[in-house]
């Protein structure tokens, strides 16, 4: 998929991405080819270093091997790294569509640099920001990217519990938002709370747990339930 299609999708539609740190990584193709049949729109990948956070996850050759078995998915990278810049080049190899780096790893003078050098590689690219950072660190960046992606949680680990409070930061960032860009919410996200979260003005969602951890065969309707069906 040509990564800005995502973006010219009716706006408000809810697109669901699941998290494929939860996915089982010995049979990581099968599983999302599976999601995806059940109607995710897109799947995220949670990249982490080691020293941004303390977990260390995914690489770009996780990303090359889901692009081979699923070469039209929309590959959203999610970037929990503490030089975002250094991994632009091996992931856009690899195939991803997205990328997202964090507020916090960059200084306010390069955001604009990072987000230019993504889209010059011919990705969508976005901005996260964790719940302990104030939204004033965000709100003068956000006209740079495609997406900006709010954390729910605090990032590491998938299974966390969602934090609510991270809502009144959402709204502050929707009502800044044009209508080409698209706002993501990913942290301890599940049917339960989806409605609040897209109320908010959220219309990408992350889910991890709330997906993989059930049965293949009710995946879909958990999707749907995400949705608001």
């Amino acid at each position: 998929m040509p990564p800005r299609a995502l973006f010219k999708r009716p706006h408000r539609l809810p697109l669901i991405a699941p998290s494929i740190l939860s996915a089982d990584f010995g049979h990581m193709a099968r599983d999302c080819a599976a999601v995806m049949q059940g109607g995710a729109d897109l799947l995220h990948v949670d990249v982490m270093d080691g020293h941004f956070v303390s977990n260390l996850t995914m690489g770009p050759d996780m990303v090359r091997g889901v692009r081979r078995a699923l070469p039209e998915a929309f590959l959203d990278v999610h970037l929990m790294v503490t030089d975002p810049a250094r991994f632009i080049e091996p992931f856009a190899d690899a195939g991803a569509n997205h990328l997202t780096f964090h507020v916090e790893a960059v200084a306010p003078g390069d955001i604009e640099r990072v987000a230019t050098a993504i889209r010059e590689r011919g990705l969508t690219a976005g901005l996260a920001i964790n719940p302990p950072t104030p939204v004033e660190a965000i709100l003068p960046h956000v006209g740079l990217v495609d997406l900006v992606l709010v954390m729910s949680v605090n990032p590491g680990k998938s299974g966390q519990a969602f934090i609510g409070e991270v809502l009144d930061k959402t709204r502050a960032i929707s009502e800044e938002l044009q209508p080409d860009q698209r706002l993501e919410m990913d942290g301890g996200l599940k049917p339960a709370n989806a409605g609040e979260v897209i109320e908010a003005g959220c219309d990408v969602l992350v889910a991890a747990s709330s997906i993989f951890s059930r049965p293949a065969a009710e995946w879909a309707a958990v999707i749907e339930a995400l949705r608001g069906g």
